[in-house]
């Protein structure tokens, strides 16, 4: 049997095995099952180049992509999907978001933000970067490898939770670390803190701005000074040394608070600053230098004190609110598309 063939051809009659064997390429290419195709196709956007790539994409990271997208820069923002408030039912303190949800922020930014043509996200955990010559290159842990000229790190904190039973639960929603975030809804409740020597108690000084109902839970043996102590006696202020064992609540709202010596007594909430941890070891891996605290340093403009590398959000500073992430974040966006504009020019 033989078949005809188009004038690209030769306009000839093939056999069949000729024909497979001439055009045996083509066909296989066409045969690939879909998913191979969608592989070339990642491949080929890995490869690409941008101006900037922001590792995290929360609050901070979407400003700073909206900045650079607004000044046609192409961006690629990174994100694994774990904020440190996505356990947290309100966010508060914000002008016109204030009384949403973390999610609902989020989403809403995130739609807004892919209106601008330039800016792509994408949903991966960064495991590796370095630096080469003139260009960033990044590395997910689904191995793929993106390049760039400069570097946004908006990669957020970990707070290191103690191992009492039921505090992961509540931290959030009923164990807190700010007060201008939360205190409105919870003011005038019975309220315990956790703390101790000086920032103990420079802490619940200032939770009595929203109540006077307050306690003070060292969770060991105090190591408050004498003038402090009586300072809190004048204030009513219990001084509980007895260590906690577990937190009663429901949902993640706290009712008891259950105590190793047998002992419980009842709270709406819980202040309780924590100790934390980077979440990414990426600045310290490309070089960047920190604060005493543990902040990756930068300058009133973002910059890192490494060249080319910006970082926002809660991993510079203390001041952990959404609407200090977004300000942030649209400053690195601006000061860094001005660096790459004069660079340019």
């Amino acid at each position: 049997m033989s078949i005809s063939v188009p004038d690209t051809l030769n306009s000839s009659v093939f056999t069949r095995r000729e024909f497979v064997r001439q055009c045996g390429g083509t066909l296989v290419a066409f045969a690939l099952p879909s998913s191979s195709l969608l592989k070339a196709a990642n491949n080929m956007v890995k490869q690409e180049k941008f101006d900037v790539i922001i590792i995290g994409g929360s609050y901070s990271g979407l400003a700073a992509g909206m900045a650079l997208g607004r000044s046609l820069r192409q961006v690629l923002i990174l994100d694994s999907g774990k904020p440190c408030n996505r356990q947290t039912p309100h966010s508060h303190n914000f002008l016109t978001q204030d009384g949403k949800t973390p999610a609902e922020i989020s989403l809403l930014a995130r739609q807004q933000v892919e209106a601008y043509s330039t800016v792509r996200q994408h949903n991966a955990l960064v495991t590796h970067a370095e630096q080469l010559a003139n260009e960033f290159v990044v590395h997910t842990s689904a191995g793929e490898k993106y390049r760039g000229k400069k570097l946004i790190l908006a990669t957020g904190i970990k707070d290191i939770l103690p191992a009492i039973e039921g505090f992961s639960e509540c931290w959030g929603i009923s164990v807190l670390h700010c007060p201008y975030c939360h205190g409105y809804e919870i003011r005038h409740q019975n309220t315990g803190v956790m703390g101790n020597g000086d920032k103990g108690f420079e802490f619940l000084s200032l939770i009595t701005n929203w109540t006077n109902k307050l306690t003070l839970f060292t969770h060991g043996n105090s190591t408050l000074t004498v003038e402090q102590q009586h300072g809190l006696s004048r204030k009513n202020i219990d001084i509980i040394q007895t260590e906690m064992d577990r937190l009663e609540h429901k949902n993640g709202h706290l009712q008891r608070v259950h105590f190793k010596d047998g002992t419980s007594m009842a709270f709406q909430a819980l202040y309780a600053p924590r100790p934390f941890e980077q979440h990414s070891g990426l600045a310290s891996e490309l070089g960047c230098e920190f604060t005493d605290e543990g902040y990756i340093k930068t300058d009133s403009m973002q910059r890192t004190t490494m060249k080319g590398i910006y970082a926002c959000g809660d991993n510079v500073t203390r001041n952990r609110t959404v609407a200090n992430a977004v300000a942030m974040g649209t400053t690195a966006g601006m000061m860094l598309n001005k660096e790459m504009i004069f660079e340019e020019f």
